[in-house]
């Protein structure tokens, strides 16, 4: 799928969901606040979420971080218009940058200067071209940086009726586990790599460093 078709095909799917998302998805993308709670931030360092939806996760990280620059990027127009209604009835508008955009495309450029933190926060399981899209963050990392990511895992330790029935709802809003990036960040990386299984291998909390050969392109 082209970048441009993906973006209208969230548009579609997000044009009345942004209204109640944050509302229904506490309910079901979980491990989120935990990533939230693990990050250590300093003072003066960049953050940026990759598919930032309703700007909820930036929200949290700004309150608990005061001296972090944060930014947004979203391929949806629908979603980043909740955003940034968002963001600025919470005062944030200085601290919070919200960018139109896709992630495969993301530049060092593209808020103008590396960044020490990037997140994934149930979006490579969105994103056609997810691989592409985690080589773009590790380009754009700053020295010693951090990708960090929480998203579906593959379901395995569920009844299979469960997985079957998860699996067949995901589709409808065009959301594939990636459960090959789950598989190999099992198998044995780099020290910096760390990862996090929720009960049922339902989800899974991941980080690691630009050097990892994952997020690299094949």
């Amino acid at each position: 799928m082209m970048a441009a078709d993906h973006a209208e095909a969230m548009d579609r799917i997000y044009r009345t969901q942004r209204r109640f998302y944050d509302l229904t998805r506490k309910y079901y993308l979980f491990g989120r606040d935990r990533l939230i709670e693990d990050l250590r931030l300093q003072s003066g360092e960049t953050l940026a979420e990759i598919g930032c939806g309703t700007a909820r996760n930036l929200i949290a990280i700004a309150r608990r971080h005061p001296g972090a620059r944060l930014y947004g990027l979203d391929a949806s127009c629908e979603m980043l218009r909740t955003a940034s209604r968002a963001v600025r009835r919470t005062g944030l508008s200085g601290r919070i940058t919200l960018t139109q955009g896709y992630a495969e495309a993301l530049t060092p450029q593209t808020f103008d200067k590396p960044l020490n933190h990037i997140i994934f926060s149930y979006s490579l399981s969105m994103i056609p071209d997810w691989r592409g899209a985690l080589a773009a963050a590790a380009a754009s990392l700053a020295p010693e940086g951090v990708i960090h990511i929480v998203d579906f895992g593959d379901f395995e330790e569920l009844p299979r009726p469960v997985d079957r029935l998860l699996r067949a709802w995901l589709y409808k809003f065009q959301v594939v586990p990636r459960v090959f990036l789950l598989k190999s960040l099992e198998n044995q990386g780099p020290p910096s790599r760390r990862l996090r299984l929720l009960p049922g291998r339902y989800s899974f909390i991941a980080s690691t460093r630009q050097d990892d050969p994952i997020l690299q392109s094949h």
